[in-house]
Order: structure tokens, then C-alpha cells, then sequence
């Protein structure tokens, strides 16, 4: 086996071990959100908060096909076989996915907005020790109030909003509603990443190439975009956040084979193009 036939078969290997591994978050974000969501207030029925609960988890699941579908189009299906039914399968499927990606963000931002509305409390914490109720650190992340731990939080202590019987003091309640802000910048960040995807590859598959004036635009938009995806990775490591660390890092990760199928496809058109001027 000659060394650039071993180099593509590890750089598969690699790359679908990292999409594996990205299906597996949808687990582990579903535990995690399934836990706040039992302390959630009676509205939890309603489905704009089951969204809102469960943004992580539909984001994933979302972006995870998403993800399936850019592999399948810009590196598996042959581009003389993306045409009439299945194109237009994958276009929907991917409008599909895009619309629960906007849900998600949705929830994000309602998540971040119900945290601002947060009410003092007005019993003293140590009073509400047998009432059942818990203690915000950051957001997702809850102990219960006991007796050992009542006395540290005073009079500024406060009702988190949207959830029920959870109280936080100024620090936590702070930490989770930054923590609810970086996630809404997070989402539509990814948001703007995947509409210059999408503007790459039709450009790419209606007009045979994009020019180079958009191409360098779009190239310079999506460093900063990735620049600032992580940022928000580092600023969730320092919060403590591993969970959101380690799916980041795999996304960004994913997305370095995506940006390389999308340049090896240009380069193909570019090829292509040539020849056909070569003939004519």
C-alpha cells in the first residue's frame, strides 16, 4: 500500500471516528438537560420550554445530520449522481435540519432571557431547607440546599427563573446567565458558519465556481466565525464546562474535513473548468 493511499485511509478513519463520536453527544447532552429538566416549573408542558430545555440535545441531533449530509455531498456521492430526486432529498433534509438548528437557537435565547428573570427571594434560604429545594452553581450544574449550606446565601439571594424551587446566589445565577449568553453566540455563530457552507456549495453547483472577490470574503468571514467559536470553547473550559469543551473541540474539529471536501470540490471544479476551456 503506497503511502498516499495510508494517509486517506487513516485521514477517514479519523474523520469518521470524529463524527461517531460528535452521535455520542447527543447522549450525553440529553442526560444532562433530562436533569434540569425535572426541576423545571409547571409550564415545563408547554413546547416552546420543552424546546427551550432541550436546546443542546436538538442542536446536536440537527448538526449531527446536517454534518451526514455535507460528508454525502461533498465527499461520498459522485457529483453526476446529484441530481433530480436525490438532490432534492438531500436539499430538504437539509432545510429540515436547518429549521431545528433555528428551534435550537430559539431555545438558547429563551433559556438566557428566562435567567434575567430571576426574582429576589423573599424567605430566608435556611427556611426553605425541608421545602426540597436546590442550589444553581452555573447553569446545568445543581446541589441540594441543606442545613450545612443555607447560611452562606443572604438576603440578595433569588428564585431562579423558569425553574422551580431552585434558588442561586449573585455569583452562580451571574455565571449561568453568561454561560446562557455565550451559548446564544455559540448557536448563531454555527448558524452564520453553515449559511457560507451553503452559499460555497450551491455557488459551487449551479455556476461552477464561485469568484474570487465572494470566495475571499466568505473565507475571511469564516475565520473570524471559527476564531470566535473558539473563544467561546476556551471561555466554557475556564467555567468548567467539559461537556461543552469537548463537543466543541470535535465540532471544530469535524468542520476541518468539511472546509477540506469543500476545497478539494473547487479545486475539482477549477480542474474541470480549465479542461473545458482547453477544448473549446
Amino acid at each position: 500500500m503506497s503511502e498516499v493511499a495510508l494517509g486517506y485511509r487513516v485521514f477517514r478513519v479519523v474523520k469518521y471516528a470524529t463524527f461517531f463520536l460528535l452521535s455520542l453527544n447527543i447522549g450525553f447532552f440529553f442526560a444532562e438537560e433530562l436533569a434540569t429538566a425535572q426541576l423545571t416549573t409547571q409550564a415545563a408542558g408547554e413546547a416552546a420550554l420543552s424546546f427551550q430545555l432541550f436546546s443542546a440535545t436538538l442542536d446536536t441531533i440537527a448538526w449531527v445530520l446536517l454534518l451526514i449530509l455535507f460528508e454525502l455531498e461533498t465527499a461520498v456521492i459522485p457529483d453526476h449522481r446529484l441530481v433530480g430526486a436525490l438532490r432534492y432529498s438531500i436539499h430538504g433534509i437539509r432545510m429540515i435540519c436547518t429549521a431545528g438548528i433555528i428551534t435550537a437557537f430559539v431555545g438558547y435565547f429563551g433559556e438566557w432571557q428566562t435567567l434575567l428573570g430571576s426574582t429576589p427571594l423573599t424567605a430566608p434560604a435556611c427556611s426553605l431547607v425541608d421545602g426540597g429545594w436546590s442550589i444553581m452553581l452555573k447553569l446545568d450544574d445543581f446541589m441540594p440546599l441543606t442545613a450545612d449550606n443555607c447560611a452562606q446565601f443572604g438576603g440578595d439571594t433569588s428564585a431562579v427563573g423558569g425553574l422551580e424551587q431552585v434558588l442561586a446566589a449573585p455569583t452562580g445565577l451571574q455565571a449561568a446567565q453568561r454561560l446562557a449568553f455565550v451559548d446564544v453566540i455559540n448557536a448563531g455563530v454555527w448558524i452564520l458558519v453553515v449559511v457560507l457552507l451553503e452559499i460555497e456549495v450551491r455557488v459551487l453547483s449551479r455556476w461552477g465556481g464561485a469568484p474570487r472577490l465572494m470566495a475571499f470574503a466568505a473565507n475571511s468571514l469564516k475565520v473570524f466565525f471559527y476564531a470566535t467559536l473558539f473563544a467561546a470553547a476556551v471561555y466554557w473550559g475556564f467555567k468548567g464546562k467539559f461537556l461543552d469543551v469537548w463537543d466543541a473541540s470535535l465540532w471544530l474539529f469535524a468542520f476541518v474535513f468539511i472546509e477540506l471536501n469543500v476545497f478539494e470540490w473547487q479545486q475539482e471544479i477549477r480542474d474541470q473548468s480549465s479542461a473545458s476551456r482547453n477544448l473549446s
